[in-house]
């Protein structure tokens, strides 16, 4: 069962209280450690101008808190990404009798890429393009000769009267055979080999100017908006019974023991404390 939810008893209705305070420190938490600066970005364009962005690194500092709480077993902080939704996330449980307590926090933001303003962007730039322009269409020759070269190549291999589908699937199919082919390929075009190789290394560099900027929405948001890309936070507080071996979700307080009941509310007063501190 999700504590917070709404409920009647008495006992859920203390939990729910203590959640009720969790929650909104960590919203306070979470406004905080995503608190925006100013910078200055550079845009494809080379063009400058000036952004909003928080620093990454300190809302994976305060997740990591909640790895580190005493007697709970924790996951670590993980993270995933979806073209450019990102989202930091951990989770941590404890076993208590026959009842599990655990707490999963999340952030799901947004990141956009920007290249640092430094001169070096626009002199690689200026750099790339020059290239672009001495070398023209030559590697879209190159690609579109690439079949006439596969089977020339092929041939003075000795592979003269195999069909040319089959002489296609045996260069495909064959790794060592292929590696060959290319490479002699290569050699033959050795100007465009050494073009695409230096446009390679220019765009390289170029990633290496990226600057990564983050953006979220400091708002308390479920699991379902968490799924549908929603840029937002959760702090939820599960309690779950443990039968056979299995977990159940239905938590009946009636058949509680005071000792169980006592152990789950020091246990989320911890959390508390660890939003306070």
């Amino acid at each position: 069962m999700r504590i917070g939810n709404p409920t009647n008893n008495e006992y859920f209705l203390k939990l729910n209280e203590i959640n009720q305070h969790i929650q909104d420190l960590f919203l306070t938490k979470i406004a905080d450690t995503t608190r925006t600066v100013n910078c200055d970005v550079m845009l494809g364009d080379s063009t400058t101008k000036k952004i909003d962005t928080f620093d990454i690194a300190n809302v994976t500092n305060f997740f990591s808190d909640f790895t580190n709480i005493p007697n709970w077993s924790s996951q670590g902080i993980s993270s995933s990404s979806d073209e450019d939704l990102r989202r930091l996330f951990t989770k941590s449980e404890i076993r208590l009798g026959d009842y599990i307590l655990s707490l999963h926090v999340s952030l799901q933001y947004h990141i956009q890429l920007y290249y640092k303003p430094v001169q070096e962007v626009l002199e690689l730039q200026k750099e790339l393009a020059n290239l672009i322009d001495s070398t023209g269409n030559s590697e879209t020759k190159y690609e579109e000769e690439s079949d006439r070269l596969i089977i020339e190549k092929l041939n003075e291999l000795g592979f003269m009267d195999m069909p040319k589908q089959e002489l296609f699937e045996l260069f495909y199919n064959d790794e060592e055979l292929s590696e060959k082919i290319k490479k002699m390929i290569d050699e033959s075009q050795s100007e465009v080999v050494d073009v695409k190789d230096k446009k390679n290394k220019l765009f390289k560099k170029l990633d290496n100017l990226l600057l990564e900027t983050f953006h979220t929405t400091p708002v308390i948001i479920d699991e379902q908006k968490l799924v549908n890309g929603e840029e937002g936070c959760l702090c939820n507080i599960d309690l779950e019974y443990v039968e056979d071996g299995a977990k159940q979700g239905l938590v009946d307080a009636s058949i509680m023991t005071d000792e169980d009941k006592n152990k789950i509310v020091i246990e989320i007063t911890k959390i508390l404390e660890l939003m306070k501190s």
